[in-house]
């Protein structure tokens, strides 16, 4: 297995007994297992709210600033005065933004979000699914580069390659080129990670692509939504709700991408070749 070289915070060793399915009369063999780290970070906007987050503790930083982004809660950094760790807990990150925003009209949203799950919590998922903006319509990007993309960051995935039970997501331009990666075990910090890096080195978000490790939900699609994301890629299969969604944002929704092939649900002239 590979060793990652950074984010130790990332991974533990676990004692675990390895059995034989195949012979009963095998002993257990004793191990050293190592496992990804799951952690309780709490992201606490000042006289906003306070969002605790189950997710793998590395680049808090960029977790919060585009969990903040694509939550709505800010439109880009402008917005942010102070975003910093806590010096008494490293997983709590301190925000204080520019100017004071109204509290969001959610009861209950965000309190807990879970490393599977994302808008689970939500009381007004319409009014949230109205609310969402549709995206612009520069992006042009060749159907090879979709391979390629994903040859890249699974090349990028340290942690999965150590122990699994992490997701990834980049951000890619019209060229095929990664402009930010980042892994975690919830799908949705995984996004929020890749576009809070973004955020902070001041990359341009809008009009580019995500490429995912995991399923298409509603809430994937959403958050990129608000970051005006143009072309959402994933290894695996869409939800109802999240092709939905992406048809009414004018977003291009590409699922079950491969070697040799991939299903566009939504909006295809942004992939060159498909219908050509």
């Amino acid at each position: 297995m590979a060793e990652p070289k950074k984010h130790l915070e990332a991974v533990k060793y676990v004692r675990a007994d390895r059995i034989s399915t195949a012979d009963a009369a095998k002993p257990p063999e004793r191990e050293d297992v190592c496992v990804i780290e799951e952690a309780a970070v709490t992201i606490d906007v000042d006289g906003v709210e306070t969002y605790t987050l189950l997710c793998t503790p590395t680049e808090k930083r960029a977790l919060a600033a585009g969990f903040l982004f694509t939550e709505g809660v800010i439109d880009g950094m402008d917005d942010v005065r102070v975003l910093r760790r806590c010096d008494d807990d490293p997983n709590t990150i301190r925000v204080r933004l520019s100017s004071p925003v109204p509290r969001i009209d959610d009861p209950g949203r965000n309190l807990l979000i879970v490393s599977s799950c994302g808008a689970c919590g939500s009381e007004n998922l319409s009014k949230r699914i109205k609310a969402l903006p549709a995206v612009g319509d520069t992006l042009r990007i060749k159907t090879g580069l979709l391979r390629s993309v994903y040859s890249a960051l699974g090349e990028k995935q340290i942690l999965f390659k150590t122990c699994g039970g992490t997701h990834a997501a980049a951000l890619f331009d019209e060229r095929g080129s990664i402009l930010s990666w980042a892994e975690d075990t919830g799908r949705h910090s995984a996004l929020d990670k890749a576009i809070g890096k973004c955020l902070l080195a001041d990359i341009q978000i809008a009009g580019r692509g995500v490429a995912l490790t995991s399923r298409l939900s509603l809430e994937m699609v959403s958050k990129c939504a608000r970051a005006g994301i143009e072309l959402i890629t994933a290894v695996s299969a869409p939800t109802s709700m999240a092709i939905d969604v992406a048809i009414n944002c004018n977003i291009t929704l590409c699922a079950f991408v491969r070697e040799t092939r991939a299903t566009v649900f939504t909006h295809p002239a942004r992939v060159v070749g498909v219908g050509g």
